[in-house]
């Protein structure tokens, strides 16, 4: 009888052990799916894994929205009220005469949190002037942006791309470019500004506009919208040159 009774519990251990393992299995099985970062044994990324894939390649493509020739009285604080309302920052290359009354809205784009850069003084070709007289221009318009953010700017828009090497050595600032152009200031039409650059634009461009003309600024705030819609995160040309 005690043989009986202890093989019966003997028996009844094993199944416990069984079941345990299998409670145990169970358990570990739950966990698996709900950690995230746990890959399959088949070496198959998790679904946390390929939905954090997903989010990081959305919105990588870059591109730098970038106005020469302001501020104009009008179409800038225009433009400036479409990016804030979008959360877009862009950066705006000054001409330095045209910010003589226009103080208040160069201090709104600053506090706005746009890069502001220098475009000279009275949009002259640079390289075709003695070096003096182009450095004073670049610094009379860096002047008239400190005076009004408190900053003097870091980069500087040479009008017409138009750069030089002895600049580049006596200017103590970044030089900017652009690599996709709509010529705007040319066509002096929206629809086709936002359709050049619909077929043009990759990571990476830097577009170049001009916030003196309605049609472009309407231009420019269509593109935004446009590109928003395809993951594109914009960044200011310094965020560009950094990466």
């Amino acid at each position: 009888m005690n043989r009986r009774r202890w093989f019966v519990g003997k028996k009844m251990a094993a199944w416990c052990c069984v079941l345990l393992l299998v409670l145990l299995a169970a358990d570990l099985y739950a966990n698996r799916l709900a950690d995230p970062d746990i890959i399959s044994a088949a070496g198959e990324p998790s679904a946390a894994e390929r939905a954090a894939a997903k989010q990081t390649e959305a919105g990588t493509k870059t591109v730098a929205l970038t106005f020469d020739d302001g501020p104009h009285p009008v179409w800038t604080p225009k433009l400036l009220d479409g990016l804030r309302k979008r959360h877009v920052h862009a950066s705006f290359f000054l001409i330095g005469q045209n910010i003589d009354g226009n103080e208040e809205i160069v201090r709104q784009m600053y506090k706005d949190g746009h890069l502001i850069g220098n475009h000279s003084q009275s949009h002259m070709q640079l390289t075709a002037e003695h070096a003096e007289d182009a450095c004073a221009q670049i610094r009379r318009t860096n002047e008239k942006i400190k005076a009004v953010t408190g900053h003097e700017p870091d980069y500087v828009r040479p009008p017409f791309g138009s750069w030089s090497d002895e600049l580049e050595e006596l200017v103590p600032m970044t030089a900017v470019l652009w690599n996709l152009d709509p010529l705007d200031w040319k066509s002096q039409d929206r629809a086709s500004v936002v359709a050049y650059v619909k077929s043009h634009v990759e990571d990476g461009s830097i577009i170049l506009l001009h916030d003196v003309y309605e049609p472009s600024v309407e231009a420019a705030l269509e593109i935004v919208d446009m590109l928003l819609a395809e993951d594109y995160n914009f960044v200011t040309v310094d965020e560009m040159l950094i990466e």
